[in-house]
């Protein structure tokens, strides 16, 4: 089965989130961007994948229409591994991170999905199997600092049968109106987006101990920091969780070998796709570490990732975006429901988009 074809699609989605809508990387972010792939086939089979989005997708695109697409184009789909380590091996002077791993991220995932459809199964049929039909979600609010708009909005989450909530907030005072509003008992986490020091951030871990959060996600900056935030865990009263940042499998296993995290968050449209994710799924598990993916995505990555949290031994809860998308290119595969989301059931990612959202929302490379 010879790839044919490579398209991107960059989708801008308006969406509401409980408040003004936040910055994102220190740019506007009134749009859900969503970079998503198609695979074409000589077979006469489409596969889906997703690069991360946000604000560096156009970059990532010009990588997978420049660099992608000539190195894929005429390969063999269902030689995966050989591929994605073929291509990862000649991109690889442009950068092991950033738009040139999304890039191979996104197409890795739809190589999976064409794997599935080939097959007639669904994708977690080829992952070792499904021990479980739904899955917890957790709300993962948008960062509002402000502190009545966390408390209402962590509290709405609460009362739609979310069990779990993550904040991205930075102060006490915030964190507090998180707790309050999610009341007593439900996990809590807080995701503070790599902004102190070392020193800064175990102050920090004391101060918002009070308020019980069930980890504090990337405290430090920089991420790749590993050794400082070593020093956090060790000195933390606290759990500590990071891994969305990381890159590589080698990223990961100095992470976990380090002791920098009771908490593993790979992010799948982010450090290779399903490929390298299970790589990091095998060494959380050799070192008794807990995973839970970051996984703010809305098409197949987020199908992805609950394929593979749905074969793996302990129920693992998945990171959905509080917010509500004007639609979802996707459907209601993504969509939680008090609190959980279903595992489709379809060939592959068990899921395609929708051809006159895709037209709607594409903005034209």
């Amino acid at each position: 089965m010879k790839i044919t074809r490579i398209e991107t699609f960059l989708l801008k989605v308006p969406y509401e989130m409980g408040g003004p809508h936040p910055n994102f990387g220190g740019l506007p972010r009134n749009t859900m961007d969503i970079l998503a792939l198609r695979v074409d086939t000589d077979a006469g089979l489409s596969g889906w994948g997703e690069a991360f989005g946000g604000p560096t997708a156009p970059a990532t695109r010009l990588v997978i229409d420049q660099c992608v697409v000539p190195l894929a184009v005429g390969r063999d789909a269902t030689a995966i591994s050989a591929l994605m380590s073929d291509l990862a091996r000649k991109l690889q002077n442009f950068g092991r991170g950033g738009a040139v791993t999304f890039a191979l991220s996104g197409l890795d995932i739809a190589l999976w999905d064409l794997a599935g459809k080939a097959a007639g199964l669904p994708l977690h049929r080829l992952l070792g199997g499904a021990v479980r039909e739904t899955l917890p979600a957790y709300a993962s609010m948008l960062a509002y600092h402000d502190a009545a708009r966390v408390e209402r909005n962590a509290a709405k989450a609460v009362s739609e049968g979310f069990r779990h909530v993550k904040l991205h907030e930075k102060t006490v005072a915030d964190v507090a109106a998180g707790r309050k509003g999610v009341g007593p008992g439900v996990p809590m986490m807080v995701d503070t987006n790599c902004p102190w020091s070392v020193d800064e951030a175990i102050a920090m871990t004391e101060a918002l101990a009070p308020h019980d959060p069930a980890w504090i996600e990337e405290p430090v900056w920089p991420p790749e920091d590993f050794a400082g935030l070593a020093r956090v865990r060790r000195a933390s009263p606290v759990a500590i969780a990071a891994g969305e940042n990381a890159r590589t499998l080698a990223d990961f296993r100095q992470m976990i070998e380090t002791g920098a995290v009771t908490v593993v968050q790979p992010s799948i449209g982010k450090m290779g796709g399903i490929s390298e994710m299970r790589k990091v799924v095998a060494l959380a598990e050799a070192h008794n570490t807990r995973l839970v993916p970051h996984c703010t995505y809305f098409g197949p990555a987020a199908l992805a990732t609950m394929h593979l949290l749905a074969t793996l031994p302990a129920t693992t809860v998945l990171e959905r975006f509080y917010c509500t998308l004007e639609a979802s290119p996707f459907g209601d595969a993504l969509l939680a429901s008090k609190g959980s989301v279903r595992i489709p059931g379809g060939p592959g990612l068990g899921a395609e988009p929708d051809p006159q959202l895709l037209a709607r929302y594409a903005v034209r490379g």
